[in-house]
């Protein structure tokens, strides 16, 4: 499929969805401001072109369970693409492991580890030297709070960039 050109309606479509999940076709049209119809043929033109990878619930873990987060930086003793291929497969096949970001810099990824318990999260620890992988060196920072969690603001981040030309 060729690339699809979004315009302001696809960006109060895609926010309404990414805000409030699955919507009735009524619903969706009402927070868009556009008929249901040509609303619904743009979700589902939107969907075809792959801009919406699936719909989620936002549960709150804490009243389910008890849990430990924590966030990990590693970085690898060599920078092969063979030696992140291997530590990227090891990551995908982990569960605890819920995000993990490739960086640039000081260190190669960031981890965002979930577990029931800091002794799980240290045997994972320990499964992930064992693997040996090429970890070189990772830190862990144990999430005591989260301040702030929210999803990036569609309708921002699709604005084009103006430059100030006074200067």
């Amino acid at each position: 499929m060729k690339n699809l050109s979004l315009d302001a309606t696809d960006i109060r479509i895609l926010s309404a969805v990414q805000s409030h999940g699955q919507l009735s076709k009524t619903r969706l049209s009402e927070i868009v401001n556009i008929s249901a119809t040509p609303c619904w043929a743009r979700l589902d033109r939107l969907k075809a072109a792959g801009f919406i990878r699936g719909y989620h619930a936002d549960i709150a873990l804490e009243r389910v369970c008890n849990f430990t987060q924590v966030t990990v930086t590693v970085s690898l003793t060599h920078h092969r693409r063979a030696d992140f291929e291997r530590f990227e497969t090891w990551v995908i096949g982990h569960d605890e492991i819920t995000e993990c970001i490739a960086t640039g810099g000081g260190m190669d990824y960031v981890m965002k580890v979930v577990c029931p318990s800091l002794a799980t999260f240290q045997a994972l620890m320990q499964a992930m030297q064992d693997a040996e992988l090429g970890v070189d060196r990772y830190m862990t920072y144990i999430a005591t709070r989260v301040v702030k969690a929210t999803r990036p603001n569609i309708a921002k981040l699709a604005v084009p960039v103006t430059r100030d030309r006074t200067g």
